[in-house]
């Protein structure tokens, strides 16, 4: 785990924005990452997940807010170059689906990816709050 200057670009997973926006137990630690002036860029598989689980567990409300926030950033759509960036990564690094594109999407923008999933523990340029 490295720690990131105030001006490199992060990728925020789906796991951090969950803890941000639910203030739960670790929220703290990806208040950094989410509430800086430099480049947050969300993949749109993030968008995804996390509008879903909200909209599952905590209802529209949060997921509304959660939404109001990710516009204030940096979508980063799946294209076919990130798509088949993401089929070799989660071969590499044994990674399902959703993570590959999200660790796909770091590498290709040179981010650190900000995250709470262990999935990611050993990898490069990852930080684990």
């Amino acid at each position: 785990m490295t720690a990131t200057t105030g001006s490199e670009a992060v990728v925020v997973d789906s796991s951090g924005w969950l803890e941000y926006i639910t203030e739960d137990l670790n929220a703290a630690g990806f208040v950094p990452y989410i509430e800086r002036e430099a480049a947050v860029l969300m993949p749109t598989i993030v968008l995804y997940e996390v509008f879903k689980a909200l909209v599952r567990k905590r209802g529209k409300t949060d997921a509304d807010r959660f939404v109001s926030e990710a516009f204030r950033h940096i979508l980063v759509p799946l294209d076919e170059d990130l798509a088949l960036a993401s089929a070799q990564v989660s071969l590499e690094f044994r990674l399902a689906i959703a993570d590959a594109i999200v660790y796909a999407t770091a590498l290709a923008y040179q981010a650190t990816l900000i995250t709470g999933d262990a999935a990611f523990r050993d990898l490069p340029n990852v930080i684990i709050p």
